[in-house]
């Protein structure tokens, strides 16, 4: 039987995963990789919500973004790689 230390511990070892996973992906923030060049609408990291918006049963995460080359609104459950980069995030420029 696992005790609560366990448990949070798990919890907490998820969480970190999870947040790896996501990357520096957040509200605003422009990315590119081979698919194309995203604006990052919304960052869904409630499980079953997540679950129900990717239909995959093991979700953990999703992500809205609008590509910005057709203007086509999707929702992606990608692990952000080495070939995901950074093109703008909001408040990284100064005027």
């Amino acid at each position: 039987m696992a005790t609560a230390n366990t448990r949070t511990q798990a919890d907490e070892a998820l969480r970190r995963t999870v947040a790896a996973q996501i990357g520096p992906r957040r509200p605003g923030i422009i990315y590119r990789n081979v698919d194309g060049l995203f604006l990052v609408v919304d960052v869904q990291t409630e499980p079953d919500k997540a679950r129900r918006m990717l239909n995959r049963r093991s979700a953990q995460f999703a992500v809205v973004v609008i590509n910005l080359i057709d203007d086509r609104m999707l929702i992606v459950g990608s692990t952000w790689t080495s070939s995901d980069h950074i093109v703008h995030a909001p408040g990284a420029v100064t005027v």
